[in-house]
């Protein structure tokens, strides 16, 4: 299936979902993202990865620079993020474990993440839409960079209403 970049994905109940990413560029997995992963996940009982991004500030002339890396504190507020929601699937029946890992481009390992796991669907939480050419520069428009890219269905979870 070829999905148009600009389109909103199928309905969830069209398609045949066995797996599923849960994914956050750093942000807390709101409550509206796991009701949605349950209720997609329910009809054929899913597997769930919830996957969170320890973001990589960059680097210093082209070198990795220990300065630019997530410290201990950044890394465990992505544990504890994954934590809570691998615990809140599991609480909702759903079989569901979780990785964080760190990168600078979190969109790229999002949909390398969706495709290594064979993925079926991947579902994100995401602020309202900005202007495409300043979007490019906000980290908080991280989820349309995936939608945009990804190879499965993309649906985002918006947190603004």
């Amino acid at each position: 299936m070829i999905l148009s970049r600009d389109r909103e994905p199928p309905d969830p109940s069209e398609l045949s979902i066995e797996r599923i990413l849960l994914a956050s560029e750093g942000r807390v997995i709101p409550q509206d993202a796991i009701d949605f992963v349950v209720r997609i996940a329910g009809p054929r009982h899913a597997t769930v990865s919830v996957f969170s991004i320890a973001r990589v500030h960059g680097t210093a002339f082209g070198f990795p620079s220990p300065g630019l890396l997530p410290n201990r504190r950044e890394w465990q507020e992505q544990r504890d993020l994954v934590a809570r929601a691998v615990k809140a699937l599991n609480r909702r029946g759903l079989d569901a474990k979780g990785e964080v890992v760190g990168t600078r481009k979190a969109s790229a390992r999002i949909c390398k993440q969706a495709s290594a796991l064979d993925c079926d669907v991947i579902v994100m939480a995401a602020d309202a839409p900005r202007n495409r050419v300043a979007a490019d520069f906000m980290w908080t428009q991280e989820p349309y960079r995936v939608r945009r890219r990804a190879k499965v269905p993309v649906y985002l979870v918006r947190t603004d209403r």
